[in-house]
């Protein structure tokens, strides 16, 4: 199976041409992404693929859900990257793009306790994400509609986490760093961005 992989890396090397040369400086010169993107493992859902960014230009984090835990509970591996990406980088802005059909958000909506026994750093992991559920179900929500606001919220909540790192919250302070929400839709392959100053979420194409 594996072998596809190396055919297809094999076939990259062939192909980087033009690119090799930028992708040597890279190596040489050090990375500086512009921007920290925090998304969910999903494979369907790829940054790189979805922003048209080319290699150096994102420092990716993606796990189960794009959760950001607040620092109180921090999972260490998102915190080291948190600091690493806005402390030592300096990244411009960080993004948090959740997505339609998220099974995270899915098995959240649906109770951990339906999650097998032995995936117990699943359910620990998903077990984050159900306050968020439980407060969009408490609103009335239900069906596609629940989905997609616990999809928002929990975006929303990752960001509001976000701030809880001392690194972010100093560039924050300077006026230096962006926080951005988007949520992306597997189905149509539209991205929509939240305008914190009005409370709403919008069509990406809206913000240009």
């Amino acid at each position: 199976m594996t072998q596809r992989f190396v055919k297809g890396h094999i076939a990259f090397r062939n192909r980087a041409g033009t690119e090799q040369e930028y992708l040597q400086r890279l190596a040489i010169d050090g990375q500086q992404p512009m921007a920290l993107y925090i998304g969910c493992s999903d494979s369907r859902v790829i940054p790189e693929l979805l922003t048209g960014a080319s290699a150096g230009e994102l420092f990716v984090v993606r796990n189960v859900a794009n959760y950001v835990p607040a620092l109180a509970n921090a999972d260490c591996s998102v915190g080291a990257a948190i600091d690493y990406a806005v402390g030592v980088l300096g990244v411009q802005d960080v993004i948090v793009c959740g997505h339609t059909g998220c099974g995270g958000i899915r098995a959240a909506l649906e109770g951990v306790e339906a999650l097998a026994p032995q995936q117990s750093s699943l359910r620990q992991w998903v077990q984050n994400l159900v306050p968020t559920a439980e407060n969009a179900r408490a609103r009335g929500f239900a069906g596609e509609a629940l989905a997609q606001r616990t999809t928002e919220e929990n975006v929303l909540d990752s960001l509001d986490n976000l701030t809880s790192y001392e690194s972010v919250a100093a560039r924050l302070g300077e006026g230096s760093l962006g926080l951005h929400a988007w949520v992306y839709s597997l189905e149509n392959l539209r991205l929509r961005v939240f305008h914190a100053d009005h409370g709403v979420w919008a069509d990406a194409e809206a913000v240009l």
